[in-house]
């Protein structure tokens, strides 16, 4: 979900313009943990954590940790692409970044990929590559990355009966592609919600994930405005949203390569959103809650 940032700074959410990343239901077991030298783990049974059900049946919402539970900090990536973008797709656009994830690799970032099942399609072996890599999880980005509200920068959208679907099929596309542990976790196109939406992915048993930190890659060619952007932003806790993707966020990877050993002198230690999930969890008082919008 891809918007300028001065309209992210403006109204914390992202959309319009639909890419992604990549390199190389289902039953939700746990997948592999993340971490950075040694964070916790739980065993092999254990299933992801997530968020109680909000009031009313609406489904949770996690922007970040708790503070004071350490200097920790999830990167995300959103691998975005819309269901009727197959035409731009096959005449040569690419809605993936394999130098990106190669970067995130080379430096063992651990980081939350949250993909269209479209996506998951048009990149089947990337998407594959992602999901059977410790280092990464792969979160719900839904399917077509149509908008679950009426106005939601100008995106298509999808109808009320239709949303807990949307959720599903996108699940089933990463079963399909080979993804075996895509995680219980769901990030709303453009991030534009409301009670309404709540309510339906709340039937797909998902924790909706929003952030505290926009990154805001979408349309930058100055990687060092955008690693500028989220230094300022990150606290301890924070879930940062960013892109992967060559043709609509072209600075993410530099900006990347400039973010991580400046957080690492800082302190910090990069995790996947499933911890900062489970530190909510273990009791702490982060930012989550189950409101009608962001």
């Amino acid at each position: 979900m891809i918007v300028p940032v001065r309209r992210l700074a403006a109204l914390c959410v992202l959309g319009t313009v639909v890419t992604g990343c990549g390199t190389g239901h289902t039953s939700r077991p746990d997948p592999s943990r993340p971490s950075e030298k040694a964070s916790p783990s739980a065993s092999a049974a254990a299933r992801p954590p997530t968020l109680a059900p909000g009031p009313a049946g609406l489904a949770p919402v996690f922007k970040s940790a708790p503070r004071a539970d350490g200097k920790t900090v999830a990167l995300t990536f959103d691998a975005d692409m819309t269901a009727d973008q197959g035409p731009r797709a096959a005449r040569g656009e690419r809605f993936d970044n394999p130098a990106l994830l190669a970067t995130l690799r080379r430096l063992k970032v651990p980081a939350t990929v949250f993909m269209t099942g479209r996506w998951a399609e048009e990149y089947p072996d990337q998407a594959r590559s992602i999901g059977a890599d410790p280092l990464f999880e792969v979160a719900n980005h839904s399917y077509s990355h149509y908008a679950f509200t009426s106005r939601c920068y100008g995106l298509p959208t999808v109808a009320p009966d239709r949303m807990t679907a949307d959720v599903e099929r996108a699940f089933t596309a990463f079963k399909k592609v080979g993804i075996k542990n895509a995680m219980p976790y769901f990030r709303f196109p453009g991030g534009c919600y409301d009670r309404t939406a709540l309510r339906n992915v709340a039937r797909a048993g998902v924790t909706a994930v929003q952030w505290d930190v926009v990154g805001g890659d979408a349309f930058a060619t100055d990687a060092d405005a955008v690693a500028e952007e989220v230094l300022r932003g990150v606290r301890p806790g924070s879930v940062v949203v960013l892109h992967c993707t060559r043709s609509a966020a072209p600075a993410t990877e530099r900006a990347i390569r400039k973010v991580v050993p400046e957080l690492r002198k800082r302190g910090y230690r990069f995790v996947r959103v499933s911890e900062l999930i489970g530190q909510e969890g273990r009791g702490g008082a982060g930012n989550s809650s189950s409101s009608d919008r962001e």
